[in-house]
């Protein structure tokens, strides 16, 4: 589980990324914050922390179909042998613990490192045929996503469930989360889930109420230590 204490890839606190500014350190090493697919920093908050707050109606799971295991959530893959390139889903995380990683090299290395990051609830992850490892800890297991798939959108949402694919967990719209009183409300829009800087379309630290609206063309919602969301 030594995972877990790699040294976070700039992880970003209190502090606003709007289209991708360049990256912010904040590494304590232990909170993954998504690295960037070439080295950036997902920005991912460093309030990783226990079970849902809320009981949104997209919920840690998404109100996914059970679905068919691709891969264990302990181990390391290699790459185009025991993981295939694509998108996995991990969900059920209620801990904060799981904690992933895509390496570009077997070496331990934290210049190794493409991107992590540590998880409560549901995560989505984009392993390209570029990546030579991935690694998974303390996760639920990973399932192959069908970018085909169709789901029924939910118009409310877990405020710690982690990762929702737009159009799929959640419907796109106007969110409004309430009772953010400690200044760790974390979310974030992306345009895929490789968990990079330029994957980012807007972000923010929340204390008291949020208010977010969410595109057609988002492709996911991230929200960590947040009151249950709502669409207004």
């Amino acid at each position: 589980m030594g995972m877990k204490a790699k040294v976070a890839l700039g992880a970003v606190v209190g502090i606003v990324v709007i289209g991708a500014v360049s990256a912010n350190a904040g590494s304590d090493g232990k909170d993954g914050g998504s690295g960037g697919g070439d080295k950036g920093s997902s920005a991912s908050a460093e309030h990783r922390s226990g079970a849902g707050k809320g009981s949104g109606g997209a919920g840690k799971s998404g109100a996914k179909p059970e679905k068919k295991a691709a891969f264990g959530g302990d181990g390391e893959y290699r790459v185009g042998t025991d993981v295939k390139p694509g998108t996995y889903r991990t969900t059920g995380n209620d801990d904060g613990m799981c904690y992933w990683e895509r390496a570009k090299d077997a070496s331990g290395e934290l210049d190794s490192l493409l991107a992590n990051d540590n998880v409560s609830g549901t995560s989505y992850v984009t392993v390209k045929a570029t990546d030579k490892l991935f690694k998974s800890s303390g996760c639920e297991d990973w399932e192959a996503v069908d970018p085909k798939a169709k789901g029924t959108p939910a118009s409310s949402m877990d405020g710690d469930g982690g990762m929702f694919k737009v159009g799929t967990d959640i419907a796109p719209g106007t969110y409004r989360s309430t009772g953010n009183a400690d200044d760790s409300c974390y979310w974030e829009r992306t345009k895929d889930a490789g968990h990079g800087l330029d994957s980012i379309i807007a972000n923010n630290n929340v204390t008291g109420t949020a208010v977010v609206t969410i595109s057609p063309s988002d492709a996911y919602f991230k929200t960590n230590d947040c009151g249950t969301w709502k669409k207004a």
